[in-house]
């Protein structure tokens, strides 16, 4: 099929601004999103339901290969299943710390003072374990293959976290290696693969956050611009 023959819908949503109002856009943007912060002290107060389908719903607009929307969102309010997933996380994280990570690693991630136990994994209200699809199924039980899975996940995961933090709400994006308990006690497909663990809530009063990771890299760090 070429592209003419592909049928369309009228775009919208992208008004013309002058670039006075585009630069302060952008920069009110920056500003807030520069207050993000990864937070692992979290207040157990109940935040709706709502406020997280719609953050999913956000992270489900992302680009994507081939429009195959390769993601799975599995929230969780339970308290005994966010048990079980602390449980299950606090082994893989002794053995990471203990035996698997290199002295590299362990010194990276010194300044800011992560260790094995996660309490945040059943304080916070929400935990939302993401899933990569690697491929999807038709009804006859076929394989449709799913393409740039990993890129597609990732960019609704950014976007997932930006909502969440739109919301005024803290997130923290929790990575034990390996993630397969989230598969077992989620009781997932096969055809699915955990990518990330986040959790969100409200900031638990007073919490403090390192000080190493307030620092970000500067314009001239990050960026190159060739005109």
């Amino acid at each position: 099929m070429t592209r003419s023959e592909v049928p369309t819908v009228p775009l919208h949503g992208y008004p013309e601004l002058p670039t006075e109002e585009m630069i302060r856009r952008v920069a009110a943007f920056r500003a807030r999103m520069a207050m993000r912060r990864t937070v692992r002290d979290y207040s157990d107060r109940p935040v709706p339901r709502q406020v997280i389908e719609e953050a999913i719903l956000a992270a489900g607009t992302a680009p994507n290969g081939a429009n195959l929307q390769p993601w799975h969102f599995e929230a969780v309010a339970c308290a005994e299943t966010k048990r079980k997933i602390r449980e299950a996380a606090e082994a893989e994280e002794r053995e990471f710390y203990g035996r698997r990570a290199p002295p590299e690693w362990l010194e990276a991630l010194a300044p800011l003072g992560t260790d094995p136990e996660k309490p945040f994994l059943e304080t916070a209200p929400w935990l939302i374990a993401i899933f990569e699809r690697r491929y999807g199924l038709r009804d006859d039980g076929s394989r449709v293959k799913h393409y740039y899975v990993g890129e597609s996940v990732g960019i609704a995961t950014g976007m997932l976290i930006t909502a969440l933090h739109h919301a005024g709400l803290a997130t923290l994006t929790h990575t034990p290696s390996p993630m397969g308990f989230l598969t077992r006690i989620l009781e997932r497909p096969e055809n699915e693969r955990p990518f990330l663990l986040l959790v969100t809530g409200y900031p638990a009063e007073g919490a403090e956050v390192p000080e190493a990771a307030s620092r970000k890299k500067g314009l001239d760090e990050i960026a190159s611009f060739r005109l």
